[in-house]
């Protein structure tokens, strides 16, 4: 590391910083699917539209402390406000850990792995990933793999990039018209092919191959265990954002070791 601070102040910082992204993240997750602004209204109970004081807002503590109900009607506060800022917690001090640096946990906590903890959790609940997610991110991506870029070569890394744009967006949609023209239904959105674009940008073609492979054998497994433990039919719409996450965040935190390992088997 060439910071000079105390490693335990850097992990504290990491987590309490987490932890307010991932409350943040709860306003996105509400808010954008909707159509609304992430900025206003400030916090409010939806049933009494009661603003929440700023103690009621304190991630983590406040849910446990009101026993997951508004204050002031007693509605229930869904769950997932606390596990989304559990997990973006866990998520940046492992962020940290992997790079060990603030400026490259910075950048990749919140334009890669923050975003990709909302695409998940709107995914899963509204079957839909916003633009203005995937979008940005292949921006972000794109800025963020010519800031960091060590090689001293500009031509190969941007061919890296681009190649991973279109292997990502191309892959799916492909598989995306294949699975319509058979099935005469749609199956992947263009949500999808935009979020593996963002995924192409961030990591490059040779990366987005193993996501892509890694999120299609997980599908297929969440796909069989619905088929045959929760006896839902073939035709059961699930989402398939969570799955391509799983599958960045594979990669990310350990992809290059997997890569090593798989190679030496031949």
């Amino acid at each position: 590391m060439t910071h000079t601070m105390p490693t335990w102040f850097i992990y504290l910082f990491v987590a309490l910083f987490g932890v307010c992204i991932g409350s943040f993240l709860n306003v996105c997750i509400y808010r954008l699917p909707r159509g609304r602004s992430i900025v206003r209204p400030g916090s409010h109970c939806p049933r009494c539209r009661k603003y929440l004081k700023w103690y009621d807002n304190i991630p983590v503590i406040s849910y446990m402390v009101l026993l997951g109900r508004c204050r002031y009607c007693g509605e229930r506060i869904s769950p997932r406000y606390l596990i989304v800022e559990v997990i973006t917690l866990g998520l940046s001090v492992g962020t940290f850990a992997h790079f060990k640096e603030l400026p490259q946990y910075l950048i990749y906590f919140c334009f890669l792995v923050a975003p990709l903890v909302a695409v998940t959790f709107i995914d899963l609940e509204h079957m839909l990933i916003p633009d203005v997610i995937s979008l940005a991110g292949i921006v972000a991506g794109v800025m963020t793999r010519l800031a960091f870029n060590t090689s001293g070569t500009w031509t190969p890394l941007l061919i890296d990039i681009i190649l991973g744009i279109i292997v990502g967006g191309g892959f799916l949609s492909i598989v995306g018209i294949g699975y319509e023209w058979m099935k005469k239904q749609e199956g992947l959105g263009m949500g999808d092919v935009k979020l593996a674009m963002m995924l192409g940008a961030f990591f490059g073609w040779k990366a987005i191959i193993f996501i892509l492979l890694a999120s299609s054998l997980l599908g297929s497994i969440a796909g069989l265990f619905l088929i045959v433990i929760l006896k839902k039919g073939l035709k059961y719409a699930m989402p398939f954002g969570p799955f391509l996450v799983s599958g960045a965040f594979i990669y990310l935190f350990w992809g290059e070791k997997l890569l090593n390992w798989y190679l030496k088997l031949f």
